[in-house]
């Protein structure tokens, strides 16, 4: 089994992806999104939103990272992939999953997906673009506003050379909204000959069980769930093997909220880090009571140093914990 950690952007940067991959149980990450419009980018934009190709693409607990694209140019993105790979990217995914409508607006994301013949283009133009070594992997949605193309699209994908598909099992349109409809992840399966990975509405070790007996899918991708409970993902690699591993405790998770915290400190101005901060504690009320009094007494607070003072952090600490 590979449990996955979702791109999620503007909430899964390398600050989270850092803490979140720490914790154990993750076999691999992606970046957030690198979009590709119409020119070749330097390498500052790759490093901005993936620094871990500095690192040998991989998170400081060593968890191997993927860059991830998105756009509608095939020529584009296959010249940008080949790049990202020339700086270290040792997987290039393809984003057929966002459903934001600024993106979508654009041709990229979740609208392709009513363009199956786009994303077959799309993908074998990748494949012949980077190291035949350099595995090419997609994620999908089950369709735009219906599933009713999701089979044609997880072929085009796979008949164009992706390695491995991740299917968020809802529609553009239903977004986020429950249930998410694993037996069609099922369905993909038979029809593609590479691995099919679940993704959505996995919240609990429970969720996980049922998404297994549903989709049949034995890999996973884990997004806001592991967001709100950090250690689901050791969780359910615990269960797998057999073994039983404890929740994690409030007081187990705050050194990992303070470290979150000095990073978001050290890499944003003071303006957005109490933002960062406040978002994750948002998503972990759901998980632990602890993160709603905490959230509560941070939550109209825009001065770092008192926010320091909350959480018990020493702000000398800083320059500790800098990353190359």
């Amino acid at each position: 089994m590979q449990i996955a950690l979702a791109p999620m952007e503007g909430l899964v940067d390398e600050i989270l992806r850092d803490v979140l991959t720490g914790v154990g149980g993750v076999d691999w990450c992606v970046t957030e999104f690198i979009r590709v419009s119409d020119r070749l980018l330097p390498a500052s934009h790759f490093h901005k939103l993936a620094p871990e190709l500095r690192d040998g693409s991989r998170t400081p607990s060593g968890t191997p990272m993927r860059v991830q694209l998105l756009g509608s140019d095939p020529a584009c993105l296959a010249d940008n992939a080949a790049f990202a790979c020339g700086l270290g990217a040792p997987v290039i995914d393809l984003n057929f999953g966002c459903p934001a409508k600024t993106v979508n607006k654009s041709r990229g994301g979740a609208v392709l997906l009513r363009e199956p013949e786009l994303l077959h283009a799309i993908v074998a133009e990748v494949r012949r673009g980077v190291p035949a070594a350099i595995p090419v992997t997609a994620k999908m949605r089950l369709g735009f506003d219906s599933p009713d193309v999701a089979l044609d699209c997880a072929r085009a994908l796979a008949d164009a050379g992706a390695a491995q598909i991740v299917v968020h099992a809802r529609t553009k349109v239903q977004g986020y909204k429950p249930p998410a409809h694993w037996e069609w992840v099922a369905r993909v399966q038979e029809v593609v000959p590479v691995p099919v990975f679940a993704n959505g509405d996995i919240w609990t070790l429970e969720d996980w069980r049922r998404c297994r007996e549903i989709s049949g899918a034995r890999d996973i991708m884990l997004g806001r769930g592991l967001v709100s409970c950090p250690d689901l993902a050791r969780q359910i690699a615990a269960a797998e093997a057999g073994r039983a591993d404890e929740p994690m405790t409030w007081s187990e998770l705050l050194p990992l909220l303070r470290a979150f915290w000095l990073q978001a400190r050290r890499k944003l101005s003071p303006r957005y880090a109490p933002g960062r901060l406040k978002q994750w504690l948002a998503m972990l009320m759901r998980s632990y009571p602890e993160a709603v009094a905490l959230f509560g007494a941070i939550r109209r607070e825009s001065d770092c140093p008192l926010i320091d003072r909350l959480l018990g952090v020493d702000p000398m600490a800083l320059p500790a914990m800098r990353i190359a």
